[in-house]
């Protein structure tokens, strides 16, 4: 099982997307969106400080590591889980995995093995360390127990050399389709259309003079006899 398209786009929402590295509210180094060192290479601390010189190869680079990390925390889930998930029920703990590390100890993992969906939808509100991170938690708990999904713009933010992100105003929205594009690169180049060639003019043959027929040969040979007499 695999994160939706809806759920990947809901993740990057909650995260972000700052192409350089940045400390986040627990001062560790985060890249792009919510790399850690912890996912894997590259470790975000030892990474050029500041915006890159190109800020679109930034992003590409964001979604790349996204992509691979993503991969990680949705095996962490299917592994603590126990029990058919709805996709939408996916996207929702892998959301809340990403952000916490928690699944393999949650309360709301060990309910939702039980079968007790309620308890697990409740168990979201049990993660609220910043204060700050309730919004998320909400959003988690209402996409995990009713499928909706938020929608809208993809803000990208500027971080300066001291990894301080700058909050007062996205340097850009990405839609959700530059987002997919992004999340779904197309591989290799599109081929080049061949241009079509005519057929070569086929020229008819010039068609066959007539077989004189006996009248006609009659007719020449009676008008050269009279040429003769009249000579």
């Amino acid at each position: 099982m695999h994160m939706t398209d809806r759920g990947l786009l809901a993740l990057i929402r909650h995260e972000g997307i700052v192409p350089g590295p940045y400390l986040d509210v627990n001062d560790v180094w985060t890249f792009g969106i919510g790399h850690t060192a912890e996912a894997g290479a590259p470790d975000p601390a030892h990474m050029p400080r500041g915006m890159p010189g190109d800020s679109d190869a930034g992003i590409r680079e964001a979604f790349r590591l996204f992509r691979v990390d993503v991969s990680t925390y949705e095996t962490a889930v299917r592994r603590a889980v126990k029990v058919p998930l709805e996709p939408h029920e996916f996207d929702a703990l892998v959301s809340f995995h990403y952000n916490t590390g928690g699944i393999a100890k949650a309360a709301l993992t060990k309910a939702l093995n039980t079968g007790n969906r309620t308890a697990a939808s409740d168990g979201f509100m049990g993660w609220l360390k910043p204060a700050a991170i309730r919004p998320r938690r909400e959003a988690e708990r209402t996409l995990f127990a009713t499928g909706r999904y938020p929608t809208g713009d993809i803000a990208v933010w500027a971080v300066d050399r001291h990894g301080r992100v700058s909050f007062a105003r996205p340097i850009r929205r990405l839609t959700e389709a530059e987002a997919l594009a992004l999340l779904h690169p197309t591989i290799g180049r599109p081929a080049i259309p061949t241009p079509s060639v005519p057929s070569p003019t086929t020229h008819a043959a010039p068609a066959p003079e007539p077989a004189e027929t006996g009248a006609t040969l009659a007719a020449r040979l009676l008008a050269f006899l009279k040429s003769l007499i009249g000579a």
